[in-house]
């Protein structure tokens, strides 16, 4: 069945407005005292547990989360300002920031209360990392295939198999991994997945391989599994059942400003370097650029509204995901061209160079995390009655 594609027409309200001047004077106070620098790219800012721990004093983890939990109950829209106010000056937000846009919401909608009990508070602490544990190594983008098996045993389950591109699996507490527990039917090649929280700290037979960047940069990891143990209480919701878990988790990961701002701190640079009064061609890219970025930012804002407003824009969030990556993957290219005539000496120019280096290096990564661009624009397909 077909549906519409609908981005309602969502602006930020007052309360939203007060919060951003808030969380720019934090953002200033930390600055100014060497926690991070703003003028580079978010990895080469690293893994921040203190600053984690300051962000979670401020209320700002796990705001929209019923306060029976610890959260603040906050809206989709206020979550939505502090993420973006930390993309745009590239704070060091990666070990809560998996954990606080999907990994605890799915705890808190599918754990039983022990698991709820014990992981939500230290999340909201800024004292939990977590990855997540979807693609395998012979099934790419497609989920349904996944092979990494989960046997019944006393107790428990072993795992056994390996996933692929776990961003942080390196230093997280946490996995949230899906895992075949039965075979797939006839009727439904969904069916034999389910999810688990796994102690990623805790629990003999995982071992983490590194898959480096082009830069060099540790982000990626094959985490092997090995008779892992995992009790029956770690398992999330029903058995077999974790494609629908699933597809609801990526709606949360799709949406947001992350998905079109991970290359955003070179086009600040690019102002820079064309200086304050750029020439005809400098000023219409930019203005076509910041254009652009304003609708993302524009589409973005809607779906986290239609969230806010208990709403599932699956296919929207897609279009978000789809349409914002392939911006910021784009973008070093547009940004070199514009850059092309530039006075070499203008601005602080090795540093726009050695931004300009890291930004091309990871752009291939962009359309693949959360989703790959065929698959949006299969679900995008789907959605519209296409296919």
């Amino acid at each position: 069945m077909s549906t519409a594609i609908q981005f309602d027409p969502v602006r930020l309200p007052p309360e939203c407005e007060e919060l951003r001047a808030e969380v720019r004077a934090f953002v200033r106070e930390e600055i100014a005292a060497g926690t991070f620098n703003p003028n580079t790219t978010p990895m080469g800012n690293g893994l921040n547990r203190e600053f984690a721990r300051k962000v979670g004093e401020k209320g700002w983890i796990g705001m929209t989360w019923p306060k029976q939990y610890g959260g603040q109950e906050r809206s989709f829209l206020e979550r939505y300002v502090v993420t973006e106010e930390f993309r745009a000056v590239a704070a060091p937000t990666r070990v809560f920031f998996t954990a606080d846009r999907q990994s605890g919401p799915t705890i808190i909608r599918y754990g039983n209360e022990k698991m709820k009990a014990e992981i939500l508070p230290r999340i909201i602490k800024g004292d939990c990392m977590f990855c997540i544990g979807m693609s395998e190594p012979n099934s790419g983008s497609d989920l349904f295939a996944a092979s990494c098996r989960a046997t019944k045993t006393d107790g428990g389950w072993l795992i056994n198999g390996s996933k692929v591109w776990t961003s942080g699996a390196h230093h997280a507490d946490y996995m949230i991994g899906l895992f075949r527990t039965s075979q797939p039917t006839e009727e439904n090649r969904r069916h034999g997945l389910t999810n688990f929280v796994v102690d990623m700290k805790n629990t003999d037979g995982i071992t983490c391989r590194p898959i480096l960047h082009p830069t060099g940069i540790h982000e990626f990891n094959e985490v092997i599994f090995e008779d892992a143990f995992i009790s029956d209480d770690m398992m999330l919701g029903t058995q077999d059942e974790a494609w629908k878990q699933a597809t609801s988790e990526l709606a949360y990961e799709r949406s947001g400003p992350e998905r079109f701002l991970e290359t955003f701190y070179i086009l600040p640079e690019l102002v820079d370097v064309l200086g304050e009064a750029p020439d005809t061609r400098g000023a219409e890219g930019i203005g076509r650029l910041v254009a652009q970025v304003h609708t993302l930012r524009r589409m973005s804002v809607s779906v986290n509204g239609m969230l806010q407003a208990g709403k599932e824009p699956t296919v929207e969030g897609s279009l978000v995901k789809d349409l914002g990556t392939k911006w910021e993957q784009d973008l070093p290219a547009k940004v070199r061209t514009l850059a092309a005539f530039a006075d070499p000496d203008s601005g602080n120019r090795t540093e726009f160079d050695d931004l300009m280096r890291f930004a091309t290096m990871i752009a291939p990564k962009l359309t693949i995390q959360g989703g790959t661009t065929e698959v949006l624009r299969g679900i995008i397909a789907r959605g519209l009655g296409l296919r």
